[in-house]
C-alpha cells in the first residue's frame, strides 16, 4: 500500500478521555461500509447484555439510523440545534431494541455546518448525557472533517470501520492517521465488516495495520472482524435489528462477540481504578 499524502492538522493536542471513557465512536473513511449498521447491532447487543445503552446518530446531515429501523422519533437533533428541546428530552427509547436513540434530521445538509462553537457545545453536551448511560455509541458520518473530528476527538474508544475494498482500505487508514497525528492517545481500533471469511478479514486488517506500521509506528489493534452474511441485507429491507430478526446469524454473532470483548475490558480496566 502506498501512501497517500494528506494535510496536516492545522492543531495539535493529545486528549485523554475523562468523561468520554464510556463512549465509543463509529467512524469509517468513506461511506458504504455497514457504519449505521454496525452501529445500530453493537448498541442493541450492549442492551441485550443489560447495560444501559444510547445510540447517537453523528451523521449530521445525512441520519439515517432511524430510517434503518423504521422508527418515527417525536424529537430530533435538529430540534436540539434549534433550541427546542434539550439533548437529554431527545434521548427516545427504541421499543424493540431496549436502548436509547438520539436522531439526526434525515436529509438536512444544514446541521453539517455547524459553526464551531456550536458544534463544541453540542459535543459537551452529549458527554454530559454520557454520565446517564453505560454506554454511548455514536455513528459518526464518512471522512474526516471538522465534524467528525470534533465529535470524536474525546470518544474513549473509535471504532474505525472498513472492508476489503482498495478504497475503503486507503479512506480507513486515511482516518486513522489523521486522528492519530492529532491525539496520539486516541484509542484506533479497526474493524473489519463484509469479510468473505475470517482468515479474509485478517488478511484485510493486516494491510491497513502494515500501512500504519510502516508510516505511523503505530498499532492500531483489531476489534472485530464481522462476516458478510445476505441476513444482514433482508433485516435492513425489512427496517428490523438483525438481533431481532436473525439473532443467530453469522454476522449478528460476530458483533454480540466483539461487544462481549469491549465490556470486559471495560470492566477489567474499572476494577484496576
Amino acid at each position: 500500500m502506498t501512501e497517500k499524502v494528506f494535510p496536516a492538522p492545522a492543531l495539535v493536542t493529545n486528549v485523554r478521555p475523562i468523561r468520554g471513557r464510556n463512549v465509543i465512536a463509529v467512524a469509517s473513511g468513506k461511506g458504504g461500509v455497514g457504519k449505521t449498521w454496525f452501529s445500530i447491532t453493537l448498541a442493541h447487543s450492549l442492551a441485550r447484555m443489560g447495560k444501559k445503552a444510547l445510540l447517537f446518530d453523528g451523521d449530521l446531515g445525512l441520519a439515517n439510523v432511524d430510517i434503518q429501523l423504521g422508527f418515527a422519533p417525536k424529537r430530533d437533533l435538529g430540534q436540539v440545534i434549534e433550541g427546542t428541546v434539550t439533548l437529554q428530552r431527545a434521548a427516545e427509547r427504541f421499543p424493540d431494541g431496549g436502548f436509547d436513540i438520539i436522531a439526526g434530521r434525515s436529509g438536512s445538509g444544514t446541521l453539517a455546518t455547524l459553526p464551531s462553537q456550536a458544534l463544541s457545545g453540542l459535543r459537551n453536551d452529549l458527554f454530559d448525557l454520557a454520565r446517564n448511560y453505560d454506554y454511548v455509541i455514536m455513528d459518526m458520518g464518512a471522512g474526516v472533517d471538522r465534524t467528525v473530528r470534533t465529535l470524536c476527538g474525546p470518544a474513549g474508544t473509535t471504532l474505525v470501520v472498513t472492508n476489503d475494498e482498495p478504497t475503503s482500505i486507503t479512506d480507513a487508514y486515511a482516518f486513522i492517521k489523521l486522528t492519530h497525528v492529532t491525539n496520539r492517545n486516541a484509542d484506533l481500533r479497526v474493524v473489519v465488516n463484509l469479510a468473505q471469511s475470517l482468515k479474509e478479514g485478517d488478511r484485510t486488517y493486516g494491510t491497513i495495520l502494515k500501512a500504519c506500521q510502516n508510516f505511523l509506528k503505530f498499532k492500531p489493534p483489531l476489534a472485530g472482524i464481522i462476516r458478510r452474511d445476505l441476513k444482514v441485507r433482508d433485516a435492513i429491507r425489512n427496517q428490523v435489528p438483525i438481533l431481532t430478526r436473525s439473532p443467530g446469524s453469522e454476522a449478528a454473532n460476530d458483533v454480540v462477540q466483539l461487544a462481549q470483548r469491549l465490556m470486559k475490558e471495560k470492566e477489567a480496566a474499572a476494577g484496576k481504578e
